[in-house]
């Protein structure tokens, strides 16, 4: 399965990637398998890191080969259901939570979507609205890979780099 991670990077060796805050499925090495949506990202991430250090910073797609036949222990969400919204609250309110998964595949809490999650995280919001709610946003897809085991079933083929647009003040 191809896969794609979008950052200022090239990752040729990717690596468990830890925050000092929780992630939707923990710590671990985000993919997605919609090009466009790593695209994004890391055009998002070089518009940052370029306002951040004052200088353009490159925006690249790392693509990979998943082999998803791998004997791994595997966590699959369909949909934003009651099961990955109780995950992804218990992921990123406990960034010390390990959860026992080789890789997790699911829907990504975006910015719309991670403001509902936090309300359900600081109890403004209730659960079962929080999954209404959540019916209708588009959301894209994930695939974190969360062990060194997990990282192994994947080849880096290519980086691409993506066009960084601008605005310039007059």
């Amino acid at each position: 399965m191809r896969l794609y991670h979008g950052t200022t990077l090239e990752v040729q060796e990717p690596r468990i990637i830890v925050h000092e805050v929780g992630r939707d499925f923990g710590f671990g090495f985000y993919t997605t398998d919609i090009r466009e949506q790593a695209e994004r990202w890391a055009i998002r991430r070089a518009k940052i890191a370029s306002r951040k250090n004052r200088s353009p910073v490159r925006a690249l797609v790392n693509v990979y080969e998943w082999d998803d036949r791998a004997d791994l222990k595997l966590k699959t969400f369909e949909g934003t259901s009651m099961d990955w919204l109780d995950f992804v609250v218990h992921c990123r309110a406990n960034k010390d939570h390990v959860h026992g998964y080789d890789v997790v595949i699911g829907k990504i809490a975006n910015d719309n979507v991670g403001e509902t999650v936090s309300f359900v995280v600081h109890g403004i919001m209730r659960r079962e609205d929080a999954i209404e709610h959540l019916r209708f946003d588009k959301i894209n897809n994930q695939i974190t890979f969360c062990t060194e085991r997990a990282l192994r079933s994947l080849t880096f083929l290519s980086a691409y780099e993506m066009e960084v647009k601008t605005c310039t003040r007059r």
